[in-house]
């Protein structure tokens, strides 16, 4: 009885702990457990992963922005009046009421957005093993388009405008991507790691760039890279499974070791 009494006495004297704290672990961990699964997967299961789940968020987004705009639908006038309508004010009011339908109607038009651009962006990188402007452009192209069509916004030349749309989705978007490259461009002296930050990029782990920097570990010694070498620099064993993986099925890589 003593004993437990100055355990229970000791414990006292911790801080309690933090719950937020204990939550944002627990969802790390998980995320990079997914992340590990979801590497070893098959290209088809991958692509149908990335694909649903980001659905699923474009889809909530959707049912938020759909809330805020439910009360703009009510104005629009209703189907017998718009009778009088000539067809270009017609396909107009259509293309209004699609930007402004209810929570089903723009969770269906934003999950359809989002999940066909991250899958045209897995199939991509696994494909061409990295992401650049070309892959942002395609898969901002497939997003535009099948956003286009299922929304309802093409009018009667739907599919032209579909192609359209597509365009101007990619044109926007391999913009976007040319201006975050050049405001994130590395600074000279991170050249040798060049090829590290493009590997912890593509898995997700580029927060652990600096771990490498730290114990020097360039892009000259990723083939010699081993678990304790990793480990010696801090990094988590999820994201060193990640890493080594990433290494094993690299052929330039796997040359070199």
């Amino acid at each position: 009885m003593e004993g437990r009494q100055g355990v229970m006495e000791v414990s006292k004297g911790l801080p309690p702990p933090n719950p937020i704290a204990q939550l944002q672990t627990r969802y790390k961990d998980l995320e990079v457990g997914f992340r590990v699964w979801l590497a070893k997967q098959s290209l088809p299961v991958e692509a149908a992963v990335v694909t649903v789940t980001s659905a699923v968020q474009g889809a909530a987004i959707g049912a938020i922005m759909g809330t805020l705009t439910n009360d703009v639908s009510s104005s629009f006038p209703n189907p017998s009046s718009q009778a009088a309508l000539n067809p270009q004010a017609m396909a107009s009011l259509k293309q209004a009421q699609a930007l402004s339908g209810g929570p089903f109607v723009q969770a269906r038009n934003f999950a359809v957005m989002t999940g066909v651009n991250a899958g045209i962006s897995c199939v991509m990188k696994r494909i061409r093993g990295k992401e650049d402007v070309q892959t942002s452009m395609v898969a901002a192209f497939g997003s535009g388009a099948m956003f286009t069509l299922v929304s309802g916004i093409g009018g009667p030349n739907q599919v032209a405008n579909a192609v359209t749309s597509g365009l101007f989705f990619a044109l926007v978007q391999g913009g976007l991507f040319k201006v975050g490259q050049k405001f994130s461009q590395p600074p000279v002296e991170d050249t040798f790691y060049a090829r590290t930050r493009g590997m912890l990029t593509s898995l997700g782990l580029q927060n652990y760039e600096k771990n490498f920097k730290k114990g020097l570990l360039t892009d000259s010694t990723l083939p010699l890279l081993t678990d304790s070498a990793l480990r010696d620099v801090k990094i988590p064993p999820g994201p060193r499974l990640l890493i080594l993986d990433r290494i094993q099925r690299d052929p330039e890589l796997k040359e070199r070791r």
